[in-house]
Order: structure tokens, then sequence, then C-alpha cells
């Protein structure tokens, strides 16, 4: 459905993105996760026919970007970061106007403002001009616009964004009832988020794709070793020796004192080894407390802070790729 390959986008010296590749399968949902500055809203801008890349080629639902925008734009809803919404109208005008310029048939317009906007919660202020609006509720009626025309891909950047926990939780289920009807990128910074709705993760940092996966694969792949926190009660010293002297312990790391006599520790063992038992038993047969025993999973966010905060190896930098069919802008945004 959405196949980017050899995408680069130059502003003068400056590569907003450089080199990205990626594919979104029909109805699937992909989570588009990058620090600020990475490329995320440049690479958007792009699939969305905003603007041309330098080099590459972009194609949704079989058309490139370049050659057949028109034809991209019948087939794509889209939120930008900032809902571009006209102060002056009403919600319910302003859908209208929308479902309009998207040539949404006459007699099926009225229905379709009325689907988003309960689907959406916009009923209630759908009345009121959109400069008295409430930053969440602008962020619900632009959500609202982007589903207008009954669109088979969605582009959402921060769809979330400025929107209460039951709003967020409200928005979560309409996006995870997408999968299999739409084909949609989400752009977030909220990382749960990513990981309660999205099927697989694309991570850009620095202009290029670091990562792409499922959440489950890409926990897998980076947890190298296992992790244990323990609560054991006893002498100190006795229970550092007991944790180090367990065969394929790498590491033993004292995280807290909840008292005097009882420690909280980090315990870290190689890679496909289940230690669970021979831990607890070690504890017990020692004369030592055990209080509590549990895994520690690698987060999301570890995992996005590891990928995104790496310092580039090879000093070399890529020859910049030639000017696409002419296109050679100079001021942009990343």
């Amino acid at each position: 459905m959405i196949q980017v390959t050899g995408l680069s986008k130059h502003y003068g010296s400056m590569k907003a993105i450089d080199d990205v590749s990626f594919h979104v399968n029909k109805g699937e949902i992909v989570g588009f996760l990058g620090p600020n500055g990475a490329g995320k809203s440049t690479t958007m801008k792009i699939l969305t026919c905003f603007t041309q890349p330098t080099s590459g080629t972009a194609e949704i639902a079989g058309f490139d970007t370049f050659e057949n925008p028109d034809e991209i734009r019948k087939r794509l809803g889209y939120l930008p970061e900032n809902a571009p919404l006209y102060q002056d109208m009403t919600p319910q005008s302003y859908l209208r106007h929308v479902a309009e310029l998207k040539n949404v048939a006459a007699k099926e317009i009225k229905s379709q403002v009325e689907e988003v906007v309960s689907t959406f919660g916009v009923s209630g202020f759908s009345g009121k001009l959109i400069k008295y609006l409430s930053k969440g509720q602008k962020q619900r009626v632009g959500i609202a616009q982007s589903l207008l025309g009954n669109p088979e891909i969605l582009i959402l950047d921060e769809p979330t964004v400025g929107l209460d926990p039951q709003q967020i939780h409200e928005i979560r289920d309409v996006i995870r009832d997408m999968q299999g009807k739409r084909t949609v990128i989400l752009s977030t910074h909220i990382l749960p988020e990513v990981s309660m709705t999205c099927q697989r993760i694309l991570i850009i940092n620095k202009g290029k794709i670091v990562a792409e996966d499922s959440t489950k694969n890409l926990l897998s792949r980076f947890h190298k070793h296992n992790l244990y926190e323990i609560e054991v009660g006893g002498n100190k010293a006795d229970i550092e020796s007991t944790l180090s002297g367990i065969n394929q312990v790498v590491r033993v790391e004292l995280k807290r004192e909840e008292s005097d006599s009882v420690f909280v520790y980090e315990v870290e063992t190689e890679a496909g080894t289940d230690k669970r038992r021979e831990v607890s038993n070690a504890v017990v047969k020692n004369g030592l407390g055990l209080l509590s025993f549990q895994t520690v999973s690698l987060s999301l966010e570890e995992i996005f802070l590891e990928l995104v905060t790496e310092e580039v190896t090879d000093p070399k930098e890529p020859t910049p790729a030639p000017p696409r069919r002419g296109i050679n802008e100079e001021e942009g945004e990343t």
C-alpha cells in the first residue's frame, strides 16, 4: 500500500532525510517514531504530496507522489501536527467545507459529517466558533476531518496531543478498530500509544531509519541479558556473596535499601538462561529471606532512547544524491 525507496530530502547542505526505505502493508497500523528534527515531518510531507524529495521514490496505492499527487489525495486522510482549522467557522460548517473540498458526493456530505462528529465527540460543541474551542476540542475536529471522504490510507501526526485521558482512550480504540480496514501511519511521542495501537514500529533518527519491527520483536532483539529484581532480607554482604556466586550471573547491583536488613537488587544473567529457580533456591538455602522476585522487562522507551542516542561510528558522510526531476528547494523544516 505504501512503498518508500531510497527517499532523501536536502535543504542546501542539510539532510532532513537520507536514503529512507520502508513499506506499509494494506490494512496495517504502523507507528512512526523519532526525536524532534529526526525527519518524521519531512517524510510525512512527502507522503502527503506537500513537498517532493531530492531523490528516491514514494508510492501510495500504486501511485507515485510526484507523478500522481491528485490520485493519492483522493485516497488519503491527513492530520498534521497543527491541524489547519478555520477559526471563524464552526466545526459543523468546517467539516462540511472539507467534505466539499474532498469531492464527497453532495448526497453523502450530511451523513459523513454526522458520522465523524459522533465518532470523535464533536457534537457537544459543533455550533461554537473554532477559535473559542479548547486545544483538545480542536484536535478532535482535526481528526474528524481526516476521516471525511472515507480514505483508505491515514497519516496521523500526534493524533492524541491535547486530549484528556478519557479522550485518548477513545481515540486509541478508534485507531485500533481500523486494523485491516485502513492503512495507518501514526506519528507520536507517546510510546505506550504505539504499543497499544500499532502492529509495527519504524524509528527514525538523524534522517535514517534505525529500526523497523514489531514491538515484540524489538523487545526481544534488545534483551541481551535476562534481568531480575529481587528483594531479600538479611546481611548485605551475605546477600551479595550469594547472588554473585550463582553460575551465569554476570551482574549484581543494589537498587535500594528498604531498611537495615532488607535490600532490593537487580540481578543480570547471561542471555538465553532462565535462572529464576537457581537464584531463589540459593537465597533460601543460605538462610536469607526471599521477599519478592520479578522479571524486569526492557521497555519500549528504553529501546527508543538507546537507538536515538547512539553515536554515529562511521565518520564518512555519503555523497549527496543528485536532485530529483529538477526539484531543489532551499528551505523547510524536518
